[in-house]
């Protein structure tokens, strides 16, 4: 099975995770015969990973594609695949899933896939079924069926556009809230993962920043959320310099979504109220005289935000870590969308989750935007970035190399430039 969830062990190769799933081993192995095996194995796939670089390496998108090549590499009869190619480019999403239908219908393999992408399902799988809060609402063959029909299905209605939020025009006339200068920020050997990058994003505009997974994405929301250091260059919010110290993002009221929030946003052990408070546990009506965690109030306003986004199950005093993962977002965005927001950080937002998750986690986004936000949304699924983006950059080998609107946008030429044609570094800074 491929998770949603990565299972590869962090501290180890490429190469030694893709043998060590073969489960028993040698006690000594023949690494001369084995990276021979792999390369060949490699060679086969349509697409790549370095097979000696460390997994913690690893953005998310290329720890997915080693999970996926891991059931590959041990021949598997059967593959349940789970949100598969929530991070791959719309080329990769083809080839991989391409490659599977071939394989199935080759009588090569069985393939179970669990996606809430209606384009996957009408491209590629020979039969349908839906659930619906654990119970199987239809079942059909694709051939018969429509996306119309899917949606209904999934949200229990004919539409899920009738809460469609209107987008309000963004006024070029305002000046950048947040400003990217030349920044420069390595990556975790120390090479520039991010290479005098330079953008700039308007209030009440959503910037959407397209590319390959591992171009140095990461790298740059760590940098604007205070996560890693750059070595060069400038960040600024309204006009005024920008750190990303705690008592920056306070001040500027700097908020993000990051992908993996039981990683880069959550404590596990912890409870839903207590994640909540995160942010603002020593700040107002949470903390008293100063100084004391009035934890009353963090169980009541916890309960609060819990029905506002619709959390399940609704229990404050549940572990997070115990919650699925488009619940965990759920925590995190109305945590972050608690107060106003002026500056918003979004990285691969919906990855593997829910249909119903995602709907409510893209509207609070435009609602968000339309009360003056200013956000840069980092995805690597196109149609969330022409669905959500007023404008459209391209990120390659660490470089905005393409801008468009999101309006006029074509998905054979982003994908060119996310591929790396026109490569070079774009000055964005306005």
């Amino acid at each position: 099975m491929v998770y949603q969830h990565f299972t590869v062990a962090p501290g180890l190769s490429v190469a030694e995770n893709l043998v060590l799933a073969r489960g028993e081993l040698p006690w000594r192995l023949d690494w001369a015969t084995e990276f021979e095996r792999l390369n060949a194995f490699m060679a086969r796939m349509p697409f790549r990973l370095d097979i000696q670089r460390a997994v913690s390496s690893l953005a998310a998108g290329e720890k997915q594609k080693l999970e996926i090549l891991k059931q590959l590499y041990l021949d598997r009869r059967f593959v349940i695949l789970d949100e598969p190619t929530s991070v791959l480019t719309p080329q990769e999403a083809t080839e991989v899933l391409g490659l599977m239908r071939d394989l199935a219908h080759a009588n090569e393999l069985t393939v179970l896939m669990i996606t809430h992408k209606f384009s996957e399902v009408t491209a590629f799988a020979d039969d349908v079924s839906v659930l619906r809060r654990g119970r199987l609402v239809g079942s059909t063959c694709v051939s018969d069926t429509s996306p119309e029909e899917l949606s209904a299905w999934m949200m229990g209605q004919s539409s899920s556009k009738a809460s469609a939020v209107e987008r309000k025009p963004v006024d070029d006339n305002l000046p950048s809230r947040l400003e990217i200068e030349h920044l420069d920020v390595p990556n975790d050997r120390g090479t520039l993962a991010v290479r005098r990058l330079s953008l700039s994003v308007r209030p009440g505009e959503i910037v959407g920043i397209a590319g390959i997974s591992g171009n140095g994405q990461r790298e740059l929301t760590e940098a604007l959320l205070g996560q890693r250091k750059s070595v060069a260059g400038d960040i600024r919010i309204n006009g005024q310099h920008y750190g990303a110290t705690r008592i920056e993002m306070q001040r500027e009221k700097v908020y993000s979504l990051p992908e993996e929030p039981l990683r880069n946003a959550c404590i596990a052990g912890m409870t839903v109220a207590e994640n909540l408070a995160l942010r603002d546990y020593d700040r107002g009506e949470l903390c008293r005289h100063g100084w004391r965690v009035d934890r009353r109030a963090i169980r009541a306003r916890a309960r609060q935000l819990i029905a506002r986004f619709q959390v399940r199950p609704d229990d404050p005093e549940r572990p997070i870590g115990t919650l699925s993962g488009g619940n965990v977002q759920r925590v995190v965005l109305a945590r972050e969308l608690t107060d106003d927001v002026a500056v918003m950080v979004v990285s691969n937002p919906v990855f593997g989750l829910d249909f119903a998750s995602v709907e409510l986690i893209h509207q609070r986004m435009q609602e968000a935007r339309n009360r003056g936000a200013a956000i840069l949304l980092l995805s690597e699924d196109l149609d969330e970035l022409i669905e959500l983006s007023d404008r459209i950059l391209v990120i390659h080998d660490g470089q905005i190399n393409f801008e468009t609107t999101a309006a006029t946008a074509e998905r054979h030429e982003l994908g060119r430039h996310m591929a790396g044609a026109g490569a070079g570094a774009m000055d964005l800074h306005s």
